[in-house]
């Protein structure tokens, strides 16, 4: 009887199909949204005439190509080596304060790079802390007296850069060492070889993919900066884009310029993708087992915890007390009107985003859930491109359909009505939402997709049997389960849309401020003290994904 009951009450498979079609469409559309920049940028490269990016061929892409690479390059070997470094040192060393520094070495992420750089410009200044002392030290008068490295150059960049994107390699690198167990290293140790060459000759090559998605991420983010290298007078390929589409008034030309990164970023992106396969590979066949860690020395101790404190000094603690420092002489402006409104479009933007993302990412998550086949994972990942485009080639992207919708419905208004409705899309602060939505979907849908992991595909089979559609199932039984999921995806893309700043400046409407702009204008103008209260607001914002990032690590430990 009961029997009869469960197969009366489970639908058939055409019946489960027919029942569940409406989510592979809406999984379709959500990556043609999501898409939609792309295929702009494309279409509006290959239709133009292509005497723009012949010019821009012979006068700016090789200079800045150059100097594009030399900058990806640079910043790769300085946070691949602080990054495997430190990652070592906690994992396979018990030494002074290791605990409390295995946390704190992830701190530099809270720290978007145009805000470190603002801080450094003001600490290496003629004026600032640095220089100061140096002066008094040596008894020099005046600039003309000594030498002192000029920050803004391209080294500089690269110090301010690598300072605070060493901790995706350090993660990733964490990560694997941890995972690896002590039995290989322990059977290399056994036929002689020493910490060092265990390391170099066993841990390292396993670890390799994990680094390689790490790197990755970081020139991911060295593209997508604007704000830094502008100031910084590091004139990159993000930059000459947003160059030729601003100041020199030619959005074909920037279109190009666009295309031809987006060739870049899809081919980092592949890396990425075949890194993270082999790093699932290497993983799976690696052998457990608690890590045990050796016990150093005083000397060697004080300095493996030196090691691990450097970076955090340089890459946290110096900017962020600059800007403190800053802010608590200006404490007036906490309440200006100018910051209040910049913080109220902040969290409107922000908030509807993470809306957006998380929205999207549970339909795409559940899609695959419920259709585990080839056709919609691949829809997923189509729909979660959008992580790897810098934003200013994201900004063209959206610009150009939003607008081209706008004076559509604009002329046939004005035709048939005699109405004009202006920009409603692209003269609003919707297209920073858009841009906000594609870029940080795939950080939405990676924390969904790790909470429906988290449980059986039991409760869905069991709420069908009981008589719940595939809609009741999910609002009744999956979703309540899944609030911390859900809620750890919002919080990530809402404090990333917080920080956003190249997207941003470039599709915001007139007097449209966000607290990330507001900070860029204060310090375009030379004034980085009267930036210091919005980006003091948007350090503290940062510091919950990391510190959420922290106990998750401690959790898995």
């Amino acid at each position: 009887m009961a029997l009869d009951f469960a197969k009366s009450a489970t639908p058939s498979r055409p019946e489960r199909r027919r029942a569940l079609r409406p989510l592979p469409l809406a999984a379709g559309l959500i990556c043609a949204l999501m898409l939609l920049p792309l295929a702009a940028i494309c279409w509006l490269a290959l239709s133009s005439d292509v005497s723009a990016i012949a010019h821009l061929a012979e006068t700016v892409l090789p200079r800045v190509a150059g100097r594009t690479f030399r900058l990806l390059l640079f910043n790769a070997i300085v946070t691949g080596t602080v990054g495997v470094v430190t990652a070592w040192l906690v994992v396979s060393f018990d030494f002074p304060f290791r605990r409390i520094l295995s946390v704190a070495l992830v701190l530099p992420l809270a720290m978007p790079i145009y805000l470190s750089a603002y801080a450094f410009g003001e600490f290496f200044d003629f004026t600032g802390p640095v220089q100061t002392l140096y002066r008094a030290l040596f008894g020099f008068q005046s600039a003309r007296d000594y030498y002192f490295p000029d920050i803004r150059s391209l080294g500089g960049a690269v110090l301010v850069m690598s300072a605070v994107l060493y901790p995706y390699v350090y993660l990733t690198a964490r990560s694997v060492f941890s995972m690896q167990g002590r039995n290989a290293a322990e059977v290399a140790r056994t036929l002689g070889a020493g910490r060092f060459r265990v390391f170099r000759a066993v841990q390292l090559p396993m670890a390799r993919p994990a680094i390689v998605v790490g790197l990755t991420l970081v020139m991911m983010e060295s593209l997508n900066d604007i704000g830094a290298v502008q100031y910084l007078g590091v004139n990159t390929l993000t930059f000459s884009i947003y160059e030729t589409w601003l100041n020199r008034g030619n959005l074909a030309g920037a279109a190009q310029l666009s295309a031809i990164m987006l060739v870049f970023v899809l081919a980092l992106i592949l890396l990425e993708r075949v890194a993270r396969r082999n790093q699932r590979y290497s993983a799976g066949r690696s052998i457990s087992g608690q890590t045990e860690r050796q016990r150093l020395s005083d000397a060697a101790g004080l300095a493996a915890s030196l090691a691990c404190l450097l970076p955090v000094i340089i890459g946290f603690v110096v900017p962020a007390l600059v800007l403190a420092d800053f802010a608590l002489k200006r404490l007036d402006d906490f309440f200006s009107e100018r910051l209040l409104e910049a913080l109220l479009t902040s969290l409107s933007v922000s908030g509807l985003a993470a809306a957006f993302a998380v929205l999207f990412g549970l339909t795409l998550s559940y899609a695959v859930r419920t259709h585990p086949g080839a056709r919609i994972r691949s829809v997923t990942r189509l729909a979660s491109l959008g992580y790897g485009i810098p934003g200013t080639v994201l900004a063209i992207g959206v610009l150009i359909p939003l607008a081209g919708l706008d004076n559509a419905v604009d002329g046939a208004l004005r035709a048939n009505f005699g109405i004009s409705t202006g920009l409603i899309l692209s003269g609003s602060g919707f297209a920073i939402v858009y841009a906000c939505t594609v870029r940080f979907l795939a950080m939405a849908e990676g924390s969904v997709d790790a909470g429906f992991h988290k449980l059986s595909p039991s409760l869905d089979m069991a709420a069908r049997t009981l008589g719940r559609s595939p809609a009741k199932a999910l609002f009744s039984v999956l979703l309540p389960n899944m609030r911390p999921a859900l809620w750890t995806a919002a919080l990530l893309v809402f404090i990333e849309t917080l920080k956003e700043l190249s997207a941003t400046i470039l599709l915001r409407p007139f007097n449209f401020n966000t607290l990330a702009t507001l900070v860029y204008e204060d310090a375009s103008r030379a004034q980085v003290e009267s930036a210091s209260v919005p980006a003091m607001i948007i350090i503290l914002a940062g510091l919950v994904p990391v510190l959420l990032v922290s106990r998750a690590m401690d959790r898995r430990a």
